[in-house]
């Protein structure tokens, strides 16, 4: 039997705090230079990033996707943040899918976001057997327990009356999965900041795409999100990402800002100088016939 998943409301007097002059989320945040420097900048550039994709219509709702992980828990308090601010026109609806994994500690994430007054939802679907059953021994579990998480948090966004499920992955998880196309899939892809889905009712919006790993690994320590780790994915050894992510980190420490770099790339193509012929006509490049000799 499943749950009914009921949504809880937020508790309109904890909202804000007036005395941190930002949502109640903030209300024991540090207040060093340091830690409103970091903050700052995470803002402007998720910010920037839902203004430069159009992600935001004024009055809609979004689905924000919580795992327990520090990039969702950052995700939401920085949106939260701008909601507060009015520069986020929108209503946020937190959601957990509670996948049941074994040992999985269901009362953090509904007792956090009820402590903070954030509306959400809660649901348990055991996905968890049907990864372990359909996924042979050895193999990993991360592109099924995704496909069938994913399809959840459509099912509960188009429930909601959502248009956009927002997720938290970042820049280092977009660069990850930019060189996993390139290795082993022959491809130049990664992860959009907007995306329609493939039925065409549902965007899925990224608004961490520009903010690096470890500017968000330090916002979430001070901020003192309590994070719960994934046993499922996190216990395999050898995956291909872990590869990546690893790469990269040895490619930063060589040479810094060579993250950043890349980033910046995959927003400045040229298509005239590659090989895909789809995307630029090189069948009718040719050279003037009268040009001077």
């Amino acid at each position: 039997m499943l749950d009914e998943a009921p949504v809880h409301e937020a508790d309109e007097a904890s909202e804000t705090h007036e005395g941190t002059g930002a949502h109640a989320l903030f209300r024991d945040a540090p207040d060093t230079v340091s830690f409103k420097k970091l903050r700052k900048r995470l803002l402007r550039e998720v910010r920037d990033t839902i203004e430069t994709h159009a992600m935001a219509r004024p009055g809609a709702r979004w689905l924000i996707g919580i795992s327990g992980g520090k990039d969702s828990y950052s995700l939401l308090a920085l949106l939260l943040d701008l909601q507060w601010r009015g520069m986020l026109p929108v209503e946020l609806l937190a959601c957990n899918l509670d996948q049941g994994q074994p040992n999985f500690p269901k009362h953090i994430l509904p007792e956090w976001l009820s402590a903070h007054g954030i509306r959400h939802r809660i649901e348990y679907r055991d996905t968890y057997s049907i990864v372990k059953e359909k996924v042979p021994a050895g193999a990993t579990y991360c592109s099924l327990c995704s496909r069938l998480r994913r399809g959840n948090l459509y099912r509960i966004a188009r429930e909601e009356g959502c248009e956009a499920l927002v997720l938290g992955h970042h820049r280092d998880d977009s660069l990850e999965t930019f060189f996993l196309n390139m290795f082993h899939g022959g491809k130049l892809s990664a992860m959009p900041a907007k995306l329609l889905n493939d039925e065409g009712d549902l965007t899925v919006l990224r608004p961490l795409i520009r903010s690096g790993e470890d500017d968000i690994a330090r916002f979430a320590s001070a901020m003192r999100f309590p994070i719960i780790p994934c046993d499922l994915c996190g216990s395999q050894d050898g995956l291909q990402r872990n590869a990546m992510k690893t790469f990269l980190s040895d490619m930063e420490q060589r040479f810094p800002g060579r993250k950043e770099t890349i980033a910046r790339s995959l927003a400045n193509v040229r298509a005239s100088h590659l090989l895909d012929t789809s995307l630029f006509d090189f069948t009718s490049l040719q050279p003037r016939t009268d040009a001077p000799t």
